[in-house]
């Protein structure tokens, strides 16, 4: 059974991605119908749209009672997107150089915001207020972007109003295929845990995190090849604070958190060091060079590796 909850889970990341990549066009699309500037769909749409998956697995394992799979999800989906993903994008681009004073300033911003829930699950508890609080960080975050729009260059493509009733069925059948493949993914990955004898965090951690984070892997890689370097960095800063805020206080608000504490805690602990370690490489005068993304993504099988270690640490001493 093993073999085959690992294939149907697989399958279902896969519809899951997909999906999301459709609902991200046809939101693009509409953005640009209704003169939303290269800004906003960069660092909002793009942002929250490679969330969705991460959203929509959230509101599936509140809803199923699984919460503690959505936080490894998102916590793993961070550490993904600050290693693996950036340090690609790094690798393919030969480096990185931030310019923007805006980003850079981002740079703060989501480090504070990851520490949030760590800070709000010190009693071992995302409630609902907690989530409250996190979507209200969010709604700030939006509002400080609007309120930034205007250093950035508007560039609008037209989109006719047939096309526009086109997308907007898309990103109707989009979510909607989101909605299915999401109860699939949890229902799977729960079944994972259960076969593999394994808490429903790690598996969020690892592997559930590698599936939901493809489309940020995508369009981070697109970006940087097309010479857009600042809208990887964007995404993942926008990425992470969703991850962060929006997916965790939806999750919260529907059903409260609570999970395996010591895996939460050394998961936790290892992402504040890697968005420090970010932090640095992305506020220096040179920017993100590709020794630095490799060592990103060094910084990621690490992590795999500490995590594996940690739990043939609990797990042998029970079965001897």
């Amino acid at each position: 059974m093993l073999i085959l909850n690992l294939v149907f889970f697989i399958v279902s990341c896969f519809v899951l991605v997909q999906s999301s990549g459709l609902v991200i066009k046809a939101l693009s699309k509409i953005s640009t119908y209704f003169r939303v500037n290269e800004f906003a769909v960069g660092f909002i749409v793009v942002a929250v749209s490679t969330s969705l998956p991460e959203l929509f697995v959230g509101v599936t394992s509140a809803f199923t009672g699984n919460t503690d799979l959505a936080l490894g999800n998102v916590i793993g989906a961070n550490i993904l997107n600050l290693t693996l993903v950036i340090g690609i994008a790094v690798l393919l681009s030969r480096g990185i150089r931030i310019r923007s004073s805006v980003i850079k300033k981002d740079f703060i911003y989501m480090m504070a915001v990851i520490l949030l829930p760590l800070f709000l699950m010190w009693d071992k508890k995302l409630s609902r207020f907690d989530g409250l609080v996190l979507i209200a960080v969010f709604v700030f975050y939006i509002w400080q972007m609007i309120r930034q729009e205007h250093r950035f260059k508007k560039s609008f493509d037209f989109v006719e109003k047939k096309e526009l009733r086109k997308n907007i069925l898309f990103a109707f059948i989009g979510l909607v295929i989101l909605m299915a493949s999401a109860n699939y993914v949890v229902l799977f990955a729960g079944k994972l845990s259960v076969d593999m004898n394994l808490p429903q965090i790690l598996i969020g951690l690892i592997i559930l995190s590698l599936g939901t984070s493809l489309p940020e892997l995508i369009i981070d890689a697109k970006a940087v090849l097309a010479k857009h370097q600042e809208i990887a960095i964007g995404d993942t800063i926008g990425s992470v604070v969703t991850n962060s805020t929006l997916v965790l206080g939806v999750t919260a608000l529907i059903h409260p958190i609570e999970t395996d504490v010591f895996f939460f805690f050394t998961s936790a602990l290892f992402l504040v060091i890697i968005s420090f370690v970010f932090l640095t490489f992305g506020e220096s005068e040179r920017g993100i060079s590709w020794k630095e993304g490799l060592s990103l993504i060094l910084l990621y099988v690490f992590f795999i590796i500490i995590q594996i270690y940690i739990t043939l640490l609990r797990t042998v001493p029970l079965a001897t």
